[in-house]
């Protein structure tokens, strides 16, 4: 499959957005874009909207955003090593600041096994349940 390059070529946003693979589905790439989750240039975009090359995409999608510059023109959806040059990444590192710290817990300090719950009920003169 061979990417278009030519500087003049339009596609619509949802198709693009389909065959580059940014969304499993067409219908889920026009749904966004009606959503108002899909900009093009900064300016936010219908799903029958023309992009071409050279253009910039920003995409929200679950809590982050996206931001690709499109390099070519896919006439169907390929595989996904052919699909990501058409387009460059320029969607920032996230702040590592924002990410949420991941507690560390000692080996065995955690929830109770049933075996340490069944003794903590006989230290606790608790008859078992049957």
């Amino acid at each position: 499959m061979e990417i278009d390059r030519s500087p003049g070529r339009t596609v619509r946003i949802d198709v693009w957005l389909w065959t580059v693979r940014m969304f499993k589905t067409r219908s889920m790439a026009t749904q966004a874009c009606r959503g108002g989750h899909v900009q093009v240039d900064g300016q936010r975009v219908k799903a029958a909207q023309k992009v071409m090359i050279g253009q910039e995409v920003r995409v929200r999608k679950s809590g982050a955003e996206f931001v690709w510059k499109i390099t070519g023109i896919l006439p169907t959806r390929p595989g996904a090593q052919i699909a990501v040059g058409a387009y460059e990444d320029l969607t920032p590192a996230p702040d590592p600041a924002l990410r949420g710290f991941v507690p560390k817990r000692d080996k065995g300090l955690g929830r109770p096994t049933k075996k340490d719950r069944r003794e903590l009920d006989k230290l606790r003169g608790r008859r078992p349940e049957l």
